[in-house]
């Protein structure tokens, strides 16, 4: 069973927007609006799947838009946003998916963190969107002029990605299809409200604006480039006292020796160090925090665990991983016939090129309790990239 998938819906024409090209392939910094929207979602870690809805004139210009890109094959859109929506949804059956976000193309911003929660709200609610609350006043108007107040205390804005329990919004779109008179829904909340379901509103984010004129396209060029990435760096430490046994994990490498390491998890000091400068980085407190010592799941844990959720965290952040440098300070084991294996394996972790991962050691000259032999330290730093927030005004 696949768990989370990404329906990105690129089927419509954009009359709005002019130009000789609909607007999801519109060029945004040198790429397509579809193609920044679709790397966003494939690089969250809770999305398993990834399927665009295209129009079937579009193929071309899709092919161009997603080149390089591991995708499955596109789904071939309807007559209307709600035929394209079903379209994909039934195409995606096929891979029996828990939950499924639903995402429009020509939204090209959508931040890791508001994907996130909407994919969280689905344990507990059948539906979740994201959406901003009105906070300008509203206006009527008639032949130009003033002709009421809208109270705005209740409106919000829906944007994408809306996201739904995959069984549930496939046969609400089913039976609205099976209708004699189908009624035009403008999103998919209102798709499955119309099929009595309660669905949670999320708060959404300023950037995830749709493109719908040319000067929203300017607008999101201004984004770009206002929107630039901050380097982070954080720092970690940690210490193990030896203990029982005949072999330690360091950097995720098992290494021979007469005693072994007491910890509550696998005692793996090098990964705790850098697991901690992530943290750092973050400003997202320490491992202790995320996994605590007195929980029982985590005893003999494989410290990787620890590593991964970190990084989990820099991709939810829209950020990525730039460098690593972790020190082992011991008498012994000798790392340096290890280390190689203990930069090959962090690097898988990581999931990044081995020269962003350095691991070095070092002794104390026989000084202090690891002088002594009486345990290991741990030393680490962590840099990463992370987006900053543009200055006031710049949308």
């Amino acid at each position: 069973m696949t768990a989370v998938c990404a329906l990105i819906v690129a089927a419509g024409r954009g009359h709005r927007f002019g130009g000789e090209l609909p607007k999801q392939y519109a060029s945004l910094d040198g790429r397509p609006v579809l193609r920044h929207a679709i790397e966003t979602f494939i690089g969250h870690p809770q999305i398993t799947q990834c399927l665009v809805v295209i129009h079937p004139d579009d193929r071309a210009l899709y092919d161009h838009a997603v080149e390089g890109l591991d995708l499955p094959e596109p789904a071939l859109g309807g007559a209307t946003r709600q035929d394209s929506v079903r379209r994909g949804l039934e195409r995606l059956a096929a891979s029996a998916p828990r939950k499924v976000l639903i995402h429009d193309a020509a939204r090209p911003f959508v931040p890791h963190a508001v994907i996130s929660a909407v994919t969280e709200a689905l344990e507990h609610s059948v539906g979740a969107i994201a959406a901003l609350p009105v906070v300008d006043s509203l206006k009527r108007g008639q032949d130009g002029m003033i002709s009421g107040s809208v109270e705005r205390q209740e409106l919000w804005r829906a944007q994408t990605p809306q996201g739904f329990r995959f069984d549930e919004i496939l046969a609400a779109h089913r039976a609205l299809a099976a209708q004699e008179t189908v009624q035009s829904l403008t999103d998919d909340a209102a798709v499955a409200q119309a099929a009595g379901h309660d669905i949670e509103l999320i708060t959404g984010a300023t950037e995830t604006f749709k493109v719908t004129t040319a000067e929203d396209l300017e607008r999101a060029e201004r984004w770009l480039r206002t929107t630039a990435m901050e380097t982070r760096t954080g720092s970690g430490f940690d210490v193990h006292r030896f203990g029982p046994g005949d072999a330690v994990t360091l950097c995720g490498v098992e290494i021979p020796h007469s005693g072994g390491l007491q910890g509550h998890s696998d005692a793996d000091v090098g990964l705790h160090a850098l697991t901690d400068a992530l943290l750092g980085a973050l400003s997202a407190g320490d491992i202790g925090q995320h996994f605590p010592p007195s929980d029982p799941q985590w005893k003999g844990a494989n410290s990787a665990l620890f590593l991964r959720h970190a990084m989990a965290m820099v991709t939810a952040r829209g950020g990525r991983f730039i460098h690593c440098d972790v020190t082992l300070i011991c008498e012994a084991p000798k790392v340096g016939p290890h280390r190689a294996r203990m930069v090959a394996r962090v690097a898988e972790i990581l999931d990044c090129a081995p020269e962003r991962v350095n691991v070095k050691a070092t002794t104390t000259e026989r000084l202090g309790f690891t002088g002594r032999g009486e345990g290991i330290a741990a030393q680490a730093t962590a840099s990463i990239a992370l987006p900053a927030s543009p200055p006031e005004g710049t949308l």
